[in-house]
């Protein structure tokens, strides 16, 4: 691989570039506008390095049978770690991935090749304006769909609505799951907002993040789970016990008292997330 490839970003005007990890042989990080995105390990898909994409492993192992192919969406791309993770994890799945910046899925293409057993598509666009476009087929058949859009190291405000999310939800097959990505800190409003919001368009919301993230006590990354079918409750143990640690998982009338006052977000109402420190990301990354 060159030297640090990188690419700026057409649509963004950010700096993405891929960074060997210095302690995993095989592995790589893509860091876009000095946020560290995506990790990789080519040579094990199944190492999930940052702590909320191991949650979501976490989730998605205990979709249906273990081993068993899904059809999956995912809404951002990054460095592809997921739909790696999943065509390695459950072989013959089928898999859709929408990114809006193209030469960023180039790059990854490039110095991060995907195996080739992998059965996945990336349609580039908008991920609100390509959900209208998804075959009719595809809609209510959806196992599994990936939330984690972010432009640099915030979550862009149009989606975060309600709108957006019936709109993404109904992909969805009855039984489907969806995660979504929140980055956020203290004292967690908009996480909250966004708790209220994915529960005004499905019947059942968990939240998952690091303990003292959840608490309110630093920024980081809290993972929604999302579903129209019910959570089963003995999920938040075995999800919980698989790392990373310490963890926290809030459902029911406890994730009910979390969002308390929160409102539903809606287009009129949108915010992007709030952006972190940016001392919290020390990459040595510069800023063009």
């Amino acid at each position: 691989m060159a030297e640090n490839p990188a690419v700026i970003l057409k649509e963004s005007g950010y700096r993405a570039v891929i960074e060997p990890d210095r302690f995993v042989p095989g592995a790589y990080q893509l860091v876009v506008d000095g946020t560290p995105q995506s990790h990789v390990n080519l040579d094990d898909p199944t190492q999930l390095f940052f702590e909320y994409v191991q949650r979501m492993g976490n989730v998605i192992d205990l979709i249906g049978e273990p081993g068993q192919p899904i059809t999956a969406v995912h809404l951002g791309a990054g460095a592809l770690t997921l739909p790696r993770y999943v065509a390695y994890t459950r072989p013959g799945s089928r898999q859709q991935v929408v990114e809006l910046e193209s030469n960023l899925v180039d790059l990854v293409r490039e110095h991060l090749p995907l195996p080739r057993y992998a059965q996945i598509r990336v349609r580039h666009g908008d991920a609100r304006e390509v959900l209208g476009k998804f075959p009719a087929g595809l809609r209510g058949s959806v196992d599994l769909l990936v939330i984690d859009i972010f432009s640099g190291a915030r979550t862009p405000a149009h989606v975060t609505s309600a709108e957006f999310y019936g709109a993404a939800v109904s992909l969805l097959a009855p039984d489907g799951i969806v995660l979504v990505n929140v980055a956020d800190g203290p004292p967690l409003n908009f996480a909250k907002s966004q708790v209220a919001t994915l529960g005004s368009v499905v019947k059942n919301v968990a939240a998952l993040a690091e303990t003292q993230v959840l608490k309110g006590r630093r920024f980081g990354n809290v993972v929604l789970v999302g579903s129209n079918a019910s959570l089963p409750l003995d999920w938040l143990p075995r999800i919980l016990a698989g790392g990373p640690h310490p963890a926290k998982a809030v459902a029911g009338a406890e994730l009910t008292a979390f969002a308390a006052g929160a409102p539903i977000v809606t287009d009129a109402t949108s915010v992007p997330s709030p952006p972190p420190a940016r001392s919290i990301f020390q990459t040595g990354t510069r800023r063009d």
